[in-house]
């Protein structure tokens, strides 16, 4: 199986922790609406008080997952494929 979504996908993670590190998002807007694990921490917790390096490290994790998902079902996809055939 090619991981190709799954590279893209933590690339995709990478970089919108990268745009967030360099101060160019200077009130976290882009790095809120696209970290889903900072949706989430920021329902329990005062988001000020968790560490930066964990929400960039669960953000990349995240976009990773989500991208290893697509590769599997791509993978499913032309499996069924195959065995039709």
């Amino acid at each position: 199986m090619r991981y190709t979504f799954t590279t893209i996908a933590t690339l995709i993670g990478l970089a919108i922790c990268a745009f967030n590190y360099t101060g160019y998002d200077p009130h976290n807007m882009v790095f809120f609406m696209l970290s889903v694990p900072a949706w989430v921490t920021d329902f329990f917790v005062d988001i000020h008080e968790v560490s930066v390096l964990l929400l960039y490290a669960l953000t990349v994790l995240t976009w990773a997952l989500v991208g290893y998902v697509a590769d599997r079902m791509i993978a499913r996809d032309r499996r069924g494929r195959r065995s039709r055939a």
